[in-house]
């Protein structure tokens, strides 16, 4: 069963990272409210970004991995602005702040 890390985008500006194996029923449940939590208070959501993990590990770790990045790193991602995301790591890994 393939696994999907997804993000949202709130209607409040924030970003939602979450992970499932059925991306369209998990978005429809967002959609609708019915996950309690961070989203069901930002609606509408909409779908910024997926991508298949392949297992439920991967995705796990995925969805960690980008709950960790700031909002300027998930913003490139979700741009496909592979520069920016490179440049955002490496300011990272020298202990500069992203915004």
């Amino acid at each position: 069963m393939p696994f999907h890390v997804y993000i949202l985008h709130c209607v409040d500006g924030s970003y939602y990272v979450g992970h499932t194996d059925n991306l369209e029923h998990r978005l429809a449940l967002h959609a609708q409210g019915k996950l309690d939590g961070y989203t069901a208070a930002r609606l509408p959501v909409e779908l910024a970004w997926c991508e298949d993990a392949g297992s439920r590990e991967n995705a796990i770790a995925r969805e960690r991995q980008l709950k960790g990045w700031s909002r300027a790193k998930k913003r490139a991602l979700i741009e496909g602005d592979w520069d920016k995301l490179r440049a955002l790591a490496r300011r990272r890994s020298r202990g500069a702040v992203d915004t």
